[in-house]
């Protein structure tokens, strides 16, 4: 009992950023969302808290309301009860009251909606494709020496060959490489049943659908990996097919590319058309 409450005390300090660990991934006993990497997740837990507050206040202002009623017209208190049925005023203001506020959180709501599917012109577009039960990707603004695509598949890394620093159920084989503070798209898809490419840090969850192209955008602020998993349930091994993306800097990226595609010599050229 004494090691929940330990536990407990610690995801508390991690929630309020006074235990100083980025939170890429879902820990146990963890508080409130994870730690966002981009605007749109920032702008997701900002509207979230916003909407916490609003309706800390309306639970508070009902709880009281019935309990203050239910203490009032008991049977033994008011033996009496009142003709009254209609009372105009109070009508009028639990009607527009609620109103007005669904008029103000509509703003930020739409505001934030608005941002989620504003795609501006990427410098990487990244093609994602499901399958039972791993992932595909192409970098198909790169080719190698023989003209083909940049591409791979995604496999989770099973228990028996988890290495030291990796984790279990989220980690894979080949991870999905972009440069932070750039411009990414990725167009999701799959080639069975219906998938859903979904990474919390980044606030994305993107239904891929076998024939249909779907589309997101990313920008991602800092370094690091961030893990997701398929959010859609796509059959036996549903909970087996993890997505762990790296985000590194421009000039690494730029040498991943170059490795991927064994192609070296146009390093310098890319790099600054990147930077641009």
């Amino acid at each position: 009992m004494c090691k929940i409450y330990v536990t407990l005390i610690l995801a508390y300090l991690n929630h309020i950023s006074l235990y100083p660990c980025l939170l890429d991934y879902a820990h146990p006993w963890q508080i409130s969302f994870q730690d966002p990497a981009t605007p749109v997740m920032e702008g997701i837990i900002a509207l979230h808290h916003d909407l916490m507050f609003v309706l800390a206040i309306i639970g508070t202002s009902v709880i009281w309301l019935l309990l203050r009623t239910t203490y009032l017209f008991y049977h033994k208190n008011n033996p009496i009860p009142s003709n009254i049925t209609h009372g105009t005023t109070i009508e009028i203001v639990w009607t527009v009251t609620p109103s007005i506020i669904l008029m103000v959180i509509a703003i930020p709501s739409f505001a934030l909606l608005y941002s989620i599917d504003e795609v501006i012109d990427p410098a990487v577009t990244i093609k994602v494709i499901g399958h039972q039960w791993y992932w595909s990707y192409e970098y198909s603004d790169y080719s190698d020496i023989n003209g083909n695509c940049v591409n791979f598949d995604s496999y989770m890394v099973s228990d028996d060959d988890l290495q030291l620093g990796q984790v279990r159920l989220l980690d894979v084989d080949n991870r999905v490489v972009v440069p932070a503070n750039t411009h990414v798209r990725a167009l999701v898809t799959a080639t069975d049943v219906i998938h859903s490419w979904a990474i919390p840090s980044l606030g994305i969850k993107m239904d891929a659908c076998p024939g249909r192209l779907n589309q997101v955008s990313m920008f991602i602020k800092r370094e690091g990996v961030f893990y997701g998993q398929c959010s859609e349930i796509c059959g036996i091994q549903h909970g087996f097919m993890p997505i762990a993306i790296q985000a590194v800097s421009i000039e690494d990226y730029v040498k991943w590319i170059a490795v991927q595609a064994e192609c070296k010599d146009w390093f310098t050229n890319k790099v600054k058309l990147l930077q641009k």
